[in-house]
């Protein structure tokens, strides 16, 4: 790693220290302006609310005091599945993502659930296997976006 790499993450983790960085509960009429403007951009607002919204659990990373970023937790007897996981796009590859997922593990845990699951977009599969999720065999295409389905199992 260079000296400018090494002196680059050095202030990029000084100035993530300055920030106010928490995760909370929020309602999910909450996450849908987040899930639209990522997920969705094109289509209706409609589109990125689920049926059961009120009936799942659903977080929000917020950063000096915005959201930035939101995901939604739906058990259902032993197995959790999370759902429209976005981060604003200006904060993608800043770890706040991984912050909010890894809270989110660590809530499964709690509850002790025995398998996690997602429907992952293809191109970001990779992203969930650094948190022990693994494809299945199972895929589809929504939107013309192809996804996998992805688990953990505890």
């Amino acid at each position: 790693m260079s000296i400018l790499a090494i002196q680059l993450s050095i202030d990029y983790i000084e100035l993530m220290e300055l920030m106010d960085i928490r995760i909370k509960e929020i309602t999910a009429k909450e996450t849908y302006p987040l899930r639209h403007e990522v997920m969705w951009p094109n289509k209706p607002l409609e589109y990125v609310i689920l049926k059961d919204d009120e009936e799942g659990k659903h977080w929000g990373l917020i950063v000096d005091q915005k959201l930035t970023s939101v995901i939604s937790f739906f058990i259902h007897e032993e197995e959790a599945q999370f759902r429209k996981f976005a981060t604003k796009e200006s904060a993608q590859g800043k770890g706040l993502g991984t912050r909010l997922l890894k809270y989110v593990i660590e809530e499964v845990k709690k509850q002790h659930i025995s398998r996690l699951w997602c429907n992952a977009r293809i191109d970001k599969a990779s992203f969930y296997e650094k948190f022990g999720l693994t494809k299945t065999e199972q895929t589809y295409t929504k939107g013309g976006i192809e996804y996998v389905i992805m688990e953990r199992r505890f």
